[in-house]
């Protein structure tokens, strides 16, 4: 019996002896870095693909929403882009056209101007010789060298060229009228411009209510923003929700961190970096790497859930190991462990003493 109690003490003694120098232990629960889903939309929940527990990899459809009001406005947008596409060919085709046909115009017409000035000009020239010539003859008829009748014919005449070059500008008139409105194809050239911008511009606009509406039935698809585990699931199928409402919370499983606390009187040998090993009751004799990445600035008392009571009112300090891999993400969420940091290179690494 003494030598079962000896053993016994030696045994509690080997387990309960302090690490090497260089070696800080503590314990705590793993954690991880939680994403709250949420969705943009208000609608009814129509079809639901998660629930607590399931493992999500990124992007992975969690829900959708019900969208057949948005369907309807998704293609009503779309009808109008076709639309005003179609009119907008339209008035570009069309501006092409009289791109072309209002300079011919245009030259058509000055040359049709220069045409009649010309016979302006002839009819006035001839209406004068004419005129000149009914008079010489007047005075041949009146002194009886020619007679009468070849007057007459003279008189006539004349008076056919006053009519003809009164004709004559009279087609100039027209003539420079049609060139003043051929010239205005020249305007209406800019204001055809003006239009097709104001198309394009509907048209464009068109195309961004379009996307607006597509956008709008995309976020009626909720999907994961990280890999991890689904530990929260806050809706159901037909459930209606509000914009912002939160409806899955999820744990990214490889940023699992350890968080520990550190009496205020070790603290001073912690830095950030500085390595440590986790170990776990499921896996004792794998355990897994970690990093110091976060050292509380303020101390605070002991958590309850920690230590025994009398140890609760010491002071210490919190700090976050994070784990540098997860294999087969065996840690989860949770989970109590124990953490070893070493503090000094040289320092040979140990189990945790319980």
């Amino acid at each position: 019996m003494l030598v079962l109690a000896g053993f016994a003490t030696w045994w509690f003694l080997l387990r309960q002896s302090p690490l090497p120098e260089g070696l800080i232990q503590a314990n705590g629960r793993i954690e991880g870095d939680h994403y709250l889903v949420a969705g943009k939309m208000p609608g009814r929940v129509a079809e639901l693909f998660a629930r607590e527990g399931d493992a999500v990899q990124k992007d992975q459809v969690l829900l959708r929403l019900d969208a057949a009001q948005v369907d309807a406005r998704v293609e009503q947008a779309r009808q109008a882009v076709v639309a005003l596409e179609a009119q907008f060919k339209a008035a570009k085709t069309g501006l092409a056209i009289l791109r072309k046909d209002a300079p011919l115009t245009v030259q058509t017409a000055e040359a049709g101007a220069a045409l009649t000035r010309s016979q302006r000009a002839t009819a006035l020239a001839n209406a004068a010789q004419a005129e000149r010539d009914a008079a010489r003859f007047k005075r041949l008829a009146e002194s009886g060298t020619v007679d009468r009748h070849r007057y007459e014919q003279m008189e006539l005449a004349s008076q056919v060229a006053q009519n003809q070059a009164i004709a004559a500008r009279q087609g100039v008139t027209s003539a420079e009228k049609q060139l003043a409105q051929a010239r205005l194809g020249l305007e209406r050239i800019r204001a055809r411009e003006d239009e097709v911008a104001a198309l394009a511009a509907q048209r464009d606009q068109g195309k961004a209510a379009l996307a607006e509406a597509q956008s709008m039935r995309d976020d009626l698809t909720l999907k994961a923003p990280a890999a991890g585990v689904l530990t929260t699931r806050m809706v159901d199928v037909g459930e209606v929700i509000a914009p912002g409402a939160p409806m899955f919370d999820i744990v990214d499983l490889d940023r699992l961190y350890l968080k520990v606390f550190i009496p205020a009187n070790e603290i001073g040998k912690v830095r950030l970096g500085l390595p440590a090993r986790i170990y776990t009751d499921a896996f004792p004799d794998e355990p897994l790497a970690a990093t110091v990445r976060h050292i509380a600035s303020q101390a605070q008392f002991t958590p309850k859930e920690v230590q025994t009571p009398d140890e609760r009112v010491k002071l210490v300090y919190a700090v976050k190991l994070y784990l540098d891999a997860n294999p087969q993400h065996r840690a989860t969420p949770g989970l109590p462990a124990d953490a070893v940091i070493r503090w000094k290179e040289d320092a040979p690494w140990a189990r945790p003493r319980w």
